[in-house]
């Protein structure tokens, strides 16, 4: 799951610091969810289709 992640900030062409503050959230929190150590809220979840609508969020969170 969390290597979807990676991959799809790495096709935009996106930081971990950039991905984080387009969503909305801290830079530490977002390394924790694409390592895997954390995981986004169903309100975070929201706000990252909102924010990357190109990106396939159940395709990157729920497989």
């Amino acid at each position: 799951m969390r290597e979807k992640l990676k991959e799809y900030r790495l096709s935009i062409g996106k930081t971990q610091s950039e991905m984080a503050q387009i969503w909305g959230i801290t830079l530490s929190f977002y390394s924790k969810i694409e390592c895997g150590d954390k995981n986004p809220s169903i309100q975070n979840l929201k706000e990252f289709k909102i924010k990357f609508p190109t990106a396939n969020a159940d395709e990157i969170f729920l497989t």
